[in-house]
């Protein structure tokens, strides 16, 4: 049998309080824990294993994933514990590729040749003349966020000053080369704010090492989850294992953090 603990010994360990333990038990979060005679819950060995696997999981999925695969675990639905795992890696794989994309097309517009300086305000088929696209393409990428060009108070005509005219050749130079509308904005934003590249280059930089250790941080919840299915696994004949059977008492709420 699994050794016993008190509930204030592995919140202690665990730098919880007993309420967040406890939280963590009517979640589902922990395994079911039967209670003694007394009314008192009994937390063993198996309590601090599946803490371990869950603050594992929701360091590196966040809890909201955490919650869905602890409960599924104790649940018997592996099924369900695994398709919300790939269901975070899939996320973390798009904002990567994001990152890549808006990365590749500040890349595109850092060794681009700047265009001739616009000497005035143009209306928009002088615009489109000058960019090389069509009148419509410069609607639609206003329509998009891309573009914000003035309008003419006596006729509601559109006119592109000097600084819109660039930004048009830069969306215009990044949509032949196929980057997403996504990663064009990004760029955008960030030329309309400082007129320099160099703050979304560091930005991008420090995306780039968040996301290498949020990759970290998931390789080490899947080796604790791992370790714990293991742990159950080896458990599951035992007969002194109640706490492995029994149903939770208490509703399902947010477990505090």
């Amino acid at each position: 049998m699994a050794d016993r603990l008190r509930a204030g010994d592995l919140a202690r360990a665990a730098g919880l309080s007993v309420q967040q333990l406890r939280s963590y038990l009517d979640t589902g979060v922990l395994p079911p824990a039967p209670r003694s005679a007394g009314g008192h819950r009994r937390f063993t060995t198996v309590h601090a294993e599946a803490l371990t696997a869950a603050r594992a999981l929701a360091a590196g999925h966040g809890w909201a994933t955490a919650r869905t695969v602890m409960r599924a675990v104790h649940d018997g639905d592996e099924e369900t514990a695994l398709a919300a795992l790939d269901a975070s890696h899939a996320r973390l794989d798009r904002e990567r590729g994001e990152l890549t994309a808006v990365h590749d097309a500040l890349g595109t517009v850092l060794a681009a040749e700047p265009p001739a300086p616009a000497p005035r305000s143009v209306r928009i088929g002088d615009a489109a003349r000058t960019v090389g696209v069509r009148p419509p393409v410069l609607r639609l990428w206003e329509r998009h966020g891309l573009l914000r060009p003035e309008r003419e108070p006596a006729t509601g005509y559109r006119r592109y000053p000097a600084a819109e005219l660039h930004l048009a050749h830069v969306t215009a130079l990044l949509r032949r080369g196929g980057h997403p509308l996504a990663a064009i904005a990004a760029v955008l934003r960030e030329l309309r704010t400082t007129g320099s590249p160099d703050r979304l280059r560091t930005e991008l930089a420090r995306r780039r090492a968040a996301l290498h250790q949020a990759s970290r941080h998931r390789l080490t919840a899947a080796a604790a989850l791992h370790t714990y299915l293991l742990r159950r696994a080896e458990r599951r004949p035992e007969a002194g294992m109640e706490e492995c059977a029994q149903p939770v008492d208490g509703t399902r709420g947010e477990p505090p953090g």
